[in-house]
């Protein structure tokens, strides 16, 4: 149960190509947005559509990986954990980020021709 401590697993479409980056030590990052929709009925019966958009952030053999096949709309699954970090901007005001960092990415749905190669 240790494992499940911090485990994140998502089903969702890419909302962008990913951004691909390289550190000065030459390891790989990749991030990308992936969205995910929930459906239920309101209180009049109606059928709403939620969509909840996750950042997320893939190194080394993942990130190569993503670069190589992922494009926008693309249906992925990850596995991976949240990772919650903080900066200073230009103006030197603090901001928070959450995002998945990806151990597993799985390509869901049809081939296109950009993921054949």
């Amino acid at each position: 149960m240790y494992a499940l401590k911090n485990k994140v697993q998502l089903i969702g479409n890419l909302g962008n190509a990913p951004e691909v980056r390289s550190t000065e030590a030459g390891k790989k990052l990749v991030r990308f947005s992936v969205a995910t929709n929930e459906q239920y009925k309101n209180a009049k019966g109606e059928r709403v559509t939620e969509t909840q958009w996750h950042n997320l952030i893939a190194w080394g053999k993942v990130a190569e990986i993503a670069e190589k096949f992922l494009v926008k709309g693309t249906e992925v699954a990850i596995e991976g954990k949240l990772i919650n970090r903080n900066y200073m901007d230009k103006e030197g005001n603090k901001k928070y980020v959450t995002e998945i960092q990806v151990t597993e990415l799985l390509l869901l749905g049809k081939a296109t021709s950009a993921m054949v190669a």
